[in-house]
């Protein structure tokens, strides 16, 4: 090929490069998009969900979600293999004669079946807006236990910003004291047991994701197959759960009282929502990731005015800005030098 020939093909060249960038681009903005929604979709429909007069049986939405997560993945790794057979077989090899590696999943797969419980229970005593924000603690345990279990460094721009998450968490419930009890549907809701209940699910959710990431480090699994070990240990855990506590509630109602499209639209949102977002989270760095939670807690706040009737104080807004601003921040790659 001579050089004139070369240079026609340039143009070329430029123009797939061109449209590879516009790709990535407009990837990104439909992770940030993605990332928003499904936030505050599932904090404001829990909420939703937990106002209604026939209140369902939590515990039974969190295993139904697992059940759910269960079928999805495996239907994804059909996908991926091409026949139901591979996907059986390797299924069953990676789940069963590899239990040892199975197993190690049981202490996450607890946690995180605790974990949603003690949601429910957040949302049923803590209005969307003050759920979503406090919720925010989240990146404060998994950087504690980070330190403590991986021996990670956190910058010092890091400590600046959870300090302000603590602060700003701290205000969001300060703004709570002038309504430590409500009577909503006709059932009493306290704000301390929100509080102590989002506060726990922090504190799993912080040691579960950090021992996760220790105990399989560099494991040649797929993200559907490790999810399917996870719901195959998660299904009885919350089995167990739901007969241990709500046996009574589950004889004498029925396994799916008080569900209707809310109820789905929530077990939808939990089971499918960490499995989308996995997937969108290749196309959006950690600043993205932070502005489509600041996004989603002001569209909480939003949605929380009209729909449920939610005052803002200037207390509540300047913990929201405080935590919004620390989640930005912690997430940035501003370096201080001190």
């Amino acid at each position: 090929m001579d050089k004139k020939d070369t240079r026609l093909l340039l143009p070329d060249i430029h123009s797939v490069e061109q449209i590879r960038t516009g790709s990535q681009n407009a990837l990104k903005y439909v992770s940030l998009v993605t990332l928003t929604v499904q936030n505050a979709a599932l904090n404001l429909a829990m909420r939703s969900s937990r106002t209604q007069k026939e209140l369902f049986i939590a515990s039974t939405a969190v295993v139904m979600a697992e059940v759910i997560k269960l079928v999805t993945c495996l239907g994804l790794i059909r996908f991926e293999e091409g026949s139901w057979k591979k996907t059986v077989k390797n299924t069953h090899r990676t789940v069963l004669v590899n239990f040892w590696d199975t197993l190690k999943v049981a202490v996450p797969s607890f946690v995180y079946t605790i974990q949603n419980n003690l949601l429910y229970v957040g949302a049923t005593h803590l209005d969307a807006a003050t759920c979503q924000v406090t919720y925010q603690l989240k990146i404060l345990t998994t950087a504690l236990f980070s330190i403590a279990l991986l021996r990670k460094k956190i910058s010092a721009i890091q400590w600046v910003s959870l300090f302000m998450l603590f602060i700003g968490v701290a205000l969001v419930q300060l703004a709570q004291l002038d309504k430590p009890h409500m009577i909503v549907a006709g059932r009493e809701q306290s704000a301390f047991v929100g509080f102590m209940a989002i506060f726990m699910a922090c504190v799993l959710s912080g040691f579960a994701g950090v021992y996760f990431e220790k105990i399989l480090k560099g494991a040649d699994i797929s993200v559907w197959m490790r999810n399917v070990q996870l719901s195959v240990v998660a299904i009885p855990i919350g089995l167990l759960t739901t007969f241990s506590y709500d046996l009574h509630e589950v004889s004498s109602k029925g396994f799916f009282h008080g569900y209707n499209a809310i109820v789905w639209s929530v077990i939808l949102l939990q089971a499918l929502g960490g499995l989308l977002v996995a997937m969108v989270v290749r196309y959006a760095d950690n600043i993205l990731k932070g502005f489509a939670t600041s996004l989603a807690i002001i569209l909480s706040c939003i949605v929380s005015v009209y729909a449920f009737d939610f005052v803002l104080t200037i207390t509540f807004c300047l913990g929201t800005s405080l935590v919004m601003a620390s989640v930005f921040l912690y997430s940035s790659k501003i370096q201080l030098k001190l």
